[in-house]
C-alpha cells in the first residue's frame, strides 16, 4: 500500500488507516478522540429545527465537541449521541433531549484536521530522535550582556545617560542590581550587564514604558536567550 486517499470528510476507518500509513502506527476511535480531533455528524435538513439549520435546506457536518458527547465515543459506544453542537452557522447549540442519536458508521473527521495531526506527530518524532542541543561554548554570554549590548538594546528609550550610568553606578539600581557579580572584579570595559535586572530598573526607577523593553528582548538576537526570563518576571509581577 504506497499510498492512500483521504477523502475531504473521512470515515473512522479511512482516518485511521491514514494515519496508520503515515505514522506506521495502529489507530482506532479512541486514539482518535485522545488527540483532540472534532468528529463530524452530517445532520439532514429536518424542519422541525428551523433555528439549527438556517439557511442550510441541505444539511450540514455537525461538530461533535461536547464532553459528554466524546466520552461516550471513547468508551466504546455503538452509537452517535449528539446533545450538544453548533448549528450551521458555527454557533453553539444545545439540543433538546434526548438529542441526536446517529449510526457510528456516519462520523466523519475533517481532512485538514488528519493533515495537522498527522504533520504534528511528524515533526515531534524528528524531535525526540534530534541530538541534544550543544551547551554554549561560553558561559560569559549566558551570565549577561556586554555594555555595547545594553547601550543598543535601551539607550534610545530611557531618559538618562545610560553610557555613564553604566560605568558610574556599581551594579546600577543598587549593589545587588543589574551588574553581574562575577564582573565586578574585571574592567568597567569587560563587564556583563543582566538584561533583565537591568529593564526592570529602568521600568521601576525611570519610568521607562514596558513596552518598547518588550519589543528590546524580541528584536534583539543577543537577548533572545532572556525571553523566557523576561517573560517570566512580567508575569510575576503582573505587568
Amino acid at each position: 500500500m504506497n499510498n492512500i486517499d483521504l477523502p475531504f470528510r473521512a470515515s473512522t476507518e479511512e482516518a485511521c488507516a491514514w494515519l496508520a500509513h503515515q505514522t506506521g502506527e495502529p489507530w482506532t476511535l479512541t486514539r482518535l478522540l485522545e488527540h483532540e480531533l472534532t468528529p463530524v455528524v452530517w445532520l439532514d435538513y429536518d424542519a422541525a429545527y428551523p433555528e439549527l439549520f438556517g439557511d442550510a435546506n441541505g444539511g450540514y457536518a455537525a461538530p461533535i465537541f461536547f464532553q459528554d458527547d466524546i466520552a461516550r465515543l471513547a468508551a466504546g459506544s455503538e452509537d452517535v449521541l449528539i446533545t450538544f453542537t453548533k448549528d450551521a452557522y458555527k454557533l453553539p447549540a444545545r439540543l433538546s433531549q434526548p438529542g441526536f442519536r446517529r449510526p457510528l458508521d456516519q462520523l466523519r473527521f475533517q481532512k485538514r484536521d488528519l493533515e495537522r495531526l498527522a504533520a504534528k506527530l511528524k515533526q515531534d518524532a524528528q524531535a525526540a530522535l534530534a541530538p541534544p542541543p550543544k551547551p554554549p561554548e561560553s558561559q560569559e554570554s549566558q551570565a549577561g550582556i556586554s555594555k555595547p549590548e545594553a547601550l543598543l538594546a535601551f539607550a534610545a528609550m530611557v531618559r538618562l545617560d545610560l553610557d555613564r550610568s553604566l560605568d558610574d553606578a556599581i551594579g546600577i539600581f543598587g549593589d545587588d542590581g543589574a551588574r553581574v557579580k562575577a564582573s565586578a572584579k574585571k574592567s568597567k570595559r569587560n563587564a556583563v550587564w543582566n538584561p533583565v535586572t537591568l529593564a526592570l530598573g529602568l521600568h521601576d526607577v525611570y519610568r521607562t514604558p514596558i513596552g518598547p523593553l518588550k519589543r528590546a528582548f524580541k528584536t534583539h538576537d543577543f537577548l533572545h536567550a532572556w525571553q523566557g526570563n523576561w517573560e517570566e518576571s512580567l508575569r510575576l509581577l503582573g505587568k
